[in-house]
């Protein structure tokens, strides 16, 4: 299968899906993934009585074995701190099939599968980013592991010196892998669902597999091949984590009815919806009205304050009320109203307009308040 035909049926996998905000994983997650796996080429040395008959023979002991593209399956079971840190035990198969062998006197074609699988315990973590793009929020993580695979070669034969040599075998060896993905939240179909991509580079210290021949100038009854073991892979997958709040139900904007306080204090409320800082229609309205007022009485500054309800971390919040601050103030300008007569303050999940416990959504503490002194 060529590498365009591949990344054409992944994508295909890729099914429509309606995206959600990211949120940290916090408490016991599963996952599975399948894709493409590119193995490296590898170096190959003959040892025992193989080796010796080639060096006997005039031949070198040293070659290369390279592979087709094949397949790779993980699934893990991990454990999310609710700060980014996640951690997990994960198992992995790989297979593919051989090429060709080059070297030990020439080159041939060869057959047979070369397979790893293991059991690797990960540590990862997922960045807060904030990243939405098209209506997708994407949270990109990494991660190291560090386990044990085994390595297996399923009847690969190659034809040197006129006969058959034959590797069969497997063995196991220390192994380590790099992680870099990027989830997306499916929580529209059941909370804690993502839809994840990643890539992985695993590696494990160099294999020791039985080898035997027959035919031609020589015959070995037994003896050795070392072979490394690297391998790059594509995956798509899914993650659950168990226990996740579920999102609230879609509001009509505004999320909670307008409040404006009597004289003197003279403040207005703008509503957002969840991890969101643009402004809706009647969001504007509302701002419109507290520019037009604020030049109809005496007024000397005008106060703009950011909050965010206390689901999410608290640096986040504190950035996302940043940002609704400042949407609001912008659109105070717009309306006429004097940079310098504005005051533009943040102050996350710290304020609350109602009390709630930490991770809850509550529509009436994402808003901005205008107050006109």
């Amino acid at each position: 299968m060529s590498l365009r035909n591949t990344l054409l049926a992944t994508t295909l996998l890729a099914l429509p899906i309606t995206a959600a905000q990211a949120q940290q994983v916090n408490g016991l997650y599963i996952g599975a993934g399948a894709g493409v796996n590119w193995l490296q080429d590898a170096d190959l040395s003959a040892t025992g009585q193989l080796g010796q008959s080639l060096a006997a023979s005039g031949r070198s002991t040293r070659g290369d074995i390279s592979f087709d593209m094949g397949w790779v399956g993980v699934v893990s079971l991990g454990y999310g701190f609710g700060n980014g840190v996640r951690a997990e035990i994960e198992g992995s198969y790989r297979e593919n099939e051989v090429d060709q062998i080059s070297g030990f006197g020439g080159t041939t074609n060869a057959t047979g599968k070369a397979r790893s699988y293991g059991v690797m315990a990960n540590a990862l973590y997922d960045f807060d980013l904030g990243l939405n793009f098209g209506g997708f929020s994407f949270q990109p993580y990494v991660g190291v592991g560090a386990g044990y695979v085994w390595r297996e070669f399923d009847n690969v034969r190659a034809n040197v010196l006129g006969g058959q040599v034959r590797t069969d075998g497997t063995d196991g060896r220390f192994a380590y892998q790099a992680i870099a993905g990027a989830s997306v939240p499916l929580t529209a179909w059941a909370p804690g669902l993502a839809f994840t991509a990643e890539y992985r580079f695993m590696g494990t210290l160099e294999h020791k597999l039985d080898t035997s021949s027959g035919g031609g100038s020589f015959t070995v009854s037994r003896g050795d091949t070392r072979s490394e073991n690297y391998n790059h892979s594509i995956l798509l997958g899914i993650r659950y984590a168990f226990g996740q709040t579920p999102p609230p139900p879609p509001v009509v904007a505004p999320a909670a009815p307008v409040v404006q306080a009597p004289a003197p204090a003279r403040t207005y409320l703008v509503f957002f919806d969840f991890d969101r800082a643009d402004l809706t229609d009647r969001a504007r309205q509302i701002i419109a009205d507290a520019a037009q007022n604020s030049t109809r009485v005496q007024t000397t500054r005008i106060e703009v304050a950011g909050h965010a309800d206390r689901a999410g971390t608290p640096q986040y919040n504190q950035r996302l009320s940043e940002r609704r601050a400042a949407a609001v103030a912008s659109e105070l300008e717009r309306q006429g109203v004097a940079r310098g007569n504005i005051s533009v303050q943040a102050f996350g999940e710290s304020r609350p307009l109602v009390a709630t416990a930490d991770g809850v959504r509550e529509p009436q503490n994402r808003r901005v308040e205008i107050v006109l002194r």
